[in-house]
């Protein structure tokens, strides 16, 4: 799954969750966005927030609402939940569940 943040200098950055199918990855991708840009859109959404450069944090309950609605596979809740458990033993998931840290990629081209 993808969350992209997108948009050009004349517009205004866009959220979109993508591939949410795709449980067995998770990342934050931006297009010719500034960080503060990013942050603001990612905010605005209510998906979370850009930390750094590099480092993205989602709210796991509003990903969840924003992806599962689009997702095409019976089992995508068990996905979900098994994508959360990994996060967990990484360390990227919040004490309380609420937030997964992510990573930040380019979406160029997005």
């Amino acid at each position: 799954m993808i969350v992209e943040v997108v948009g050009g200098a004349d517009e205004r950055p866009e959220v979109r969750v993508v591939d949410t199918d795709d449980l067995t990855r998770l990342h934050l991708a931006l297009g010719q966005v500034t960080d503060e840009e990013a942050d603001e859109a990612l905010r605005e959404a209510g998906l979370g927030r850009l930390e750094d450069a590099d480092t993205g944090s989602l709210d796991a309950a509003a990903l969840r609402a924003a992806a599962e609605p689009d997702a095409d596979v019976a089992d995508w809740a068990q996905r979900w939940d098994r994508m959360v458990e990994h996060a967990r033993e990484r360390g990227w998931l919040s004490e309380d569940g609420a937030t997964l840290q992510v990573h930040v990629e380019s979406a160029a081209g997005a």
